[in-house]
């Protein structure tokens, strides 16, 4: 999947926005940033259910978008297309969404009316806008939005399902997954059991000359009590590894990452960086920035970022400081050898730090990009200048463009591992990070 709408979403409903709302409805911000966070997943997963489906959907959205729905977001009128869409997808199912999400998020359930009405603005303002700005045809449109329904339960908020929503029916492909599981399994079951029973022809072998016949079933010259429990064994095997293969998207998952950890290095020139390299296994986690909901690595670039804001310490510590921490992304990769193309999925960190930045806009930061011994030289410092520019050009148009003072690249001027090394060794050394600058 090339784009997170959910992470597009969120740009349109920041804190601003959430601080806003609250104040409106008399609700906490916290209260109303859960509410968001329970309704946009439920939103993009109830359009992805529908998009193939609904002729006329995509020039709707684009329409929306092109209307200016984005720009009068939070202004309380409420949009008869919103309206009529929203209720072709969940119909009578709308009562108890609205009920489900008041009692998750503790508001008002008329409050939970008027952020539904809200996140749906958002939402399918953001849908129509990005088809726009792609030129998405039914195809690409349909292709988006499909993207997005294998893993949109997961992303719901602890303490909420689909079930609990009551849209356990509606998103009908999310069970079709579990239950490939289960017939894929039971068929390996079967065929064991066979084996193992006599129930399956066994054909004589054999050997240098002579026939050799496997013993009846049930004749197993002693040996019963081998398969008593090795075949429970081979069949637990078989249903763990079923399950690994096709269980991927958990919110709370975990996920074995390589992560770099910047300490003062004491070295010239300025702002240069020791790292060392760990595998861990890190745990996503819900992050708050005000009111606002990130996803993240638990310890990650993201939670470290935010825990150093909100301690004050930015605002007492001088720039010779803090040049000696940085923050590294841990889920941002460039295409290799590409400086304007990033892997997919890596948009929703760049959205995190940008959504940060906006949380605490006397905040500024510096970009450093850095490569690997291998290759030349001039190359790399090109390569990591080029990545860091790239990296400050989408800050920008995230719009905080303005807290950015700078992107530089290092190139391997800072890499400590040998060029001989292993390509996962190196690894440590090809990092994109951030710190905090005045």
């Amino acid at each position: 999947m090339s784009v997170n709408i959910i992470d597009l979403v969120k740009n349109y409903l920041s804190p601003g926005v959430v601080s806003q709302t609250a104040t409106q409805l008399g609700e906490s911000e916290s209260g109303v940033s859960k509410a968001i966070s329970a309704f946009l997943p439920v939103l993009v997963g109830g359009i992805a259910d529908k998009a193939g489906s609904t002729p006329g959907l995509l020039d709707q959205l684009k329409g929306l978008a092109s209307g200016g729905i984005l720009s009068s977001l939070g202004s309380g009128g409420g949009n008869s297309v919103v309206s009529g869409i929203i209720s072709s997808i969940f119909g009578d199912k709308i009562g108890g969404i609205l009920s489900s999400v008041s009692s998750f998020a503790g508001i008002k359930e008329s409050s939970a009316q008027s952020l539904l009405g809200l996140t749906s603005d958002a939402t399918l303002g953001t849908i129509g806008k990005y088809a726009a700005d792609n030129n998405l045809d039914e195809s690409g449109f349909t292709n988006l939005l499909s993207g997005q329904k294998s893993w949109i339960s997961s992303l719901l908020p602890a303490g909420l399902s689909l079930g609990a929503l009551g849209l356990g029916g509606i998103f009908s492909g999310l069970g079709e997954k579990a239950e490939d599981v289960k017939e894929a399994v039971t068929e390996k079951i079967e065929d064991i059991k066979n084996v193992f029973t006599g129930n399956e022809e066994t054909p004589e072998v054999t050997r240098s000359g002579n026939t050799y016949a496997p013993p009846p079933a049930g004749n197993n010259g002693g040996g019963g009590s081998v398969w008593k429990w090795l075949l429970p064994l081979i069949l637990l095997g078989l249903i763990g590894w079923f399950l690994w293969k096709q269980c991927k998207a958990k919110e709370n998952s975990t996920t074995t990452v390589t992560t770099t950890e910047s300490t003062s290095s004491g070295t010239t020139p300025q702002d240069s960086a020791k790292t060392s390299t760990t595998t861990t296994t890190k745990e996503t986690t819900t992050i708050d920035v005000k009111g606002a909901s990130l996803q993240g690595f638990k310890g990650g670039m993201e939670e470290s970022m935010v825990n150093f804001l909100n301690s004050g310490k930015y605002a007492t510590t001088d720039d010779e400081a803090l040049k000696t921490t940085w923050y590294n992304f841990d889920n941002v990769n460039f295409v290799i050898g590409k400086a304007d193309k990033l892997e997919a999925g890596s948009e929703g960190q760049i959205q995190n730090i940008a959504t940060i930045l906006k949380a605490f806009p006397d905040a500024k930061i510096k970009i450093g990009g850095y490569t690997d011994k291998t290759g030349n030289e001039a190359s790399n410092l090109k390569l990591s200048q080029d990545r860091a520019n790239f990296i400050k050009a989408e800050l920008t148009k995230l719009g905080v463009g303005g807290q950015i003072l700078e992107a530089k690249g290092y190139g391997s001027e800072h890499a400590t591992v040998a060029a001989t090394a292993s390509n996962e060794e190196r690894a440590v050394d090809r990092k994109m990070a951030v710190r905090f600058a005045k």
